[in-house]
């Protein structure tokens, strides 16, 4: 079997091993294992790198368009708060699950894991 790409995969939030089972249970919750494959996402663990590209990109886009929208069309105060108001949490969530399901993907494919000091033994010692 070969493995997905794990952009394609992500985007799809599919299995980083198989493709075809759901990564997410209900919004951005994992799942304990693939469905299809049995993969155990014990290993997913994506952290706040999502949430900070979230905030990178989202802050780039609200900001050019409400700057956009005020020097453009001149809304009322109201007008910014409904439309930015609906924009931010429909996009965060979106970009969120997208990425959220890239980086877990990526995390398979490089076979990232947390951190761990050993020591090395030279070659006369067991």
């Amino acid at each position: 079997m070969t493995t997905p790409n794990p952009i394609v995969s992500g985007l799809s939030a599919r299995c980083p091993r198989c493709g075809q089972g759901a990564l997410f249970k209900n919004g951005l919750t994992v799942r304990e294992r693939c469905g299809n494959c049995g993969l155990s996402y014990g290993f997913a663990d994506s952290g706040d790198g999502p949430a900070v590209f979230v905030i990178m990109i989202l802050g780039a886009l609200t900001l050019g368009g409400a700057l956009f929208l005020e020097f453009r069309y001149e809304p009322p105060v109201w007008v910014h708060v409904v439309v930015w108001g609906v924009f931010i949490p429909i996009v965060a969530f979106a970009l969120l699950r997208l990425l959220k399901g890239v980086l877990i993907n990526l995390q398979y494919a490089h076979k990232a894991e947390e951190g761990r000091l050993e020591t090395k033994k030279s070659d006369g010692q067991k």
